[in-house]
């Protein structure tokens, strides 16, 4: 029984502990913010970036669901409902995307 007491108390600290760590996301309309694309399973590589350029929120819903548009769609508007876990805050900047092309000979 003590085993299984110590063990509960453990996984208490361990998940306060966790839990302190983790920071609030305040999302307010108007700002830009990065999108995590998780489903994009096509080009599979270590070094792609899975954060998709910015978009605008367009509004906050409760419970951590966030409105975000396209601002570069110009013929209609396309708009989306995402989790909030899922958006990363946008500081502002160039994004700036290298490739580099490499030809390799044969000896």
């Amino acid at each position: 029984m003590n085993a299984y007491e110590s063990s509960r108390i453990y996984k208490q600290r361990v998940k306060a502990y966790h839990d302190k760590k983790l920071l609030k996301k305040d999302f307010q309309p108007g700002q830009q913010v990065f999108l995590f694309n998780s489903r994009l399973k096509l080009f599979l590589g270590k070094l792609k970036s899975k954060w998709s350029r910015p978009f605008t929120i367009k509004e906050v819903k409760p419970h951590g669901a966030v409105e975000v548009m396209d601002p570069e769609s110009t013929t209609l508007e396309r708009k989306w409902i995402v989790n909030g876990q899922r958006l990363k805050l946008y500081h502002g900047g160039n994004i700036e995307r290298l490739t580099t092309i490499l030809h390799l000979q044969d000896p």
